[in-house]
């Protein structure tokens, strides 16, 4: 079972990435399968479509896999840790 959770950004993100690996599956300078991949992995909680594909790539390259999702994990403990510190700061002044 799929758990959609909708996110205006992330949307936004993801069918970025998909234009731009469809530009690069025609463009010799950009790499239009890392873009398409980017961009369904942004996408893999917004859409059904996007989870299945991304269960596809999870059954062929499961180390890859567990290894991009532990980086996207570790981004948001940063990024919650930075806001907690911005958040601190300006409480204090």
């Amino acid at each position: 079972m799929v758990i959609l959770r909708p996110s205006l950004p992330r949307k936004v993100t993801g069918w970025a990435f998909l234009a731009l690996g469809v530009l690069g599956l025609v463009l010799p300078f950009l790499q239009g399968f890392l873009f398409l991949a980017v961009g369904v992995f942004v996408l893999r909680d917004q859409h059904v479509w996007a989870a299945r594909r991304w269960s596809w790539v999870q059954g062929r390259w499961p180390q890859h896999v567990a290894r991009i999702e532990e980086i996207e994990a570790s981004a948001f403990r940063r990024l919650a840790a930075a806001r907690e510190r911005m958040r601190r700061l300006f409480i204090r002044a």
